[in-house]
């Protein structure tokens, strides 16, 4: 195993790429930019190696990028309604950039962040960032932490950790969009998906959940067995209308806070599988209805909508609005500790 450093310098300062190799060559780069993934390199079937994360290959075009490619959102990723929320009695009011909803904190949310960054050993990284108490209108000095583990088995483990010196709400993932034929293969949909997940969260047309989750039988948004994820995805469904395509969160069956392997990603040319394990409550599944016009993708490569799938182990969306799904108040005190698992292999 070794870690390798590069730096790059933005507009926003020197931004830090670590790439952790392992002793078969399958290797991840990282960036202390959004603390994020930039490539995943690992073989197929035939030990064949490729790069299985959308990505670009300057670090300034992951500034404020529409997909918010590999990036760690914050201090809440994904929507809360209206951007608000009330803690104690007390309203909160954040940045409005979602429609009329506040997305993965706001603009300046830790996605668009140069993260402190350091290395332990010869095959993780470790990335820090703090978040004033006011900033984007959330309450408390919050301090973040994502830390990245590379192992010879060509598993990814990310642990999320976050405190805060008073109440306030927290949602950390990561916003990888893979596909396992190759980031530059083009449309990823025939890609098959599995997820243990038997019910999923019904939104309103700007994509806050209605409240209680509802069962996935007898709808497009069934996964409990695999299926090519554009089997259903132009089904006359009105959330399938509302996203485009999928953009929802579903609920992770068994959910008790201990790591649950809760879906598969399996590439039936390559042989390449994901297999995703976490201790989240959910599963934001979101199939790229919007890729189009972002940045230049690795290697100039243009990136089109659905040529690549993000499963986003995390809270779910408006969590602090919605008695009906698990909270995310982080009280001072308290460590918020999430883990998610990419494990990747071939078949």
């Amino acid at each position: 195993m070794k870690i390798e450093k590069t730096t790059q310098q933005t507009p926003r300062g020197e931004v830090a790429w670590f790439t952790i190799t392992n002793d078969n060559g399958a290797k991840v780069t990282l960036s202390a930019l959004g603390a994020g993934i930039q490539s995943v390199v690992v073989p197929d079937r035939e030990g064949n190696m490729a790069d299985v994360a959308l990505g670009y290959d300057n670090a300034a075009d992951y500034i404020a990028d529409g997909p918010c490619a590999g990036k760690t959102p914050g201090r809440y990723a994904n929507r809360i309604a209206n951007g608000k929320f009330t803690i104690n009695g007390k309203e909160y009011s954040l940045p409005i950039n979602n429609g009329p909803n506040s997305l993965h904190g706001g603009p300046e949310g830790y996605q668009n962040q140069i993260w402190e960054a350091r290395t332990e050993g010869d095959n993780k990284v470790v990335f820090t960032h703090h978040s004033p108490d006011g900033d984007a209108g959330y309450p408390g000095n919050l301090d973040a932490e994502v830390a990245y583990t590379w192992s010879n088995d060509n598993t990814l483990d990310i642990e999320l950790k976050a405190v805060s010196d008073a109440p306030t709400v927290v949602n950390l993932t990561n916003h990888a969009y893979f596909n396992l034929a190759g980031h530059d293969k083009g449309n990823a949909m025939d890609q098959l998906l599995q997820m243990s997940c038997s019910t999923w969260l019904p939104t309103d047309p700007t994509q806050i959940p209605l409240g209680a989750p509802a069962p996935v039988a007898g709808t497009p948004m069934d996964f409990t067995t695999a299926k090519p994820l554009a089997k259903e995805i132009n089904e006359d469904f009105e959330a399938l209308k509302i996203g485009k395509g999928y953009d929802h969160c579903w609920m992770i069956d068994g959910y008790n806070g201990s790591m649950i392997e809760m879906a598969t990603l399996t590439d039936p040319v390559s042989g390449r599988k994901l297999t995703v394990a976490t201790d989240q409550p959910a599963a934001q599944v979101y199939t790229g209805n919007w890729l189009e016009g972002c940045p230049a993708g690795k290697g100039g490569c243009a990136y089109h909508d659905y040529d690549g799938v993000a499963i986003e182990c995390q809270g779910a969306p408006d969590a602090p609005n919605n008695t009906h799904v698990p909270s995310q108040l982080l009280l001072p005190g308290e460590t918020y500790l999430r883990h998610i698992c990419f494990a990747f292999s071939a078949e």
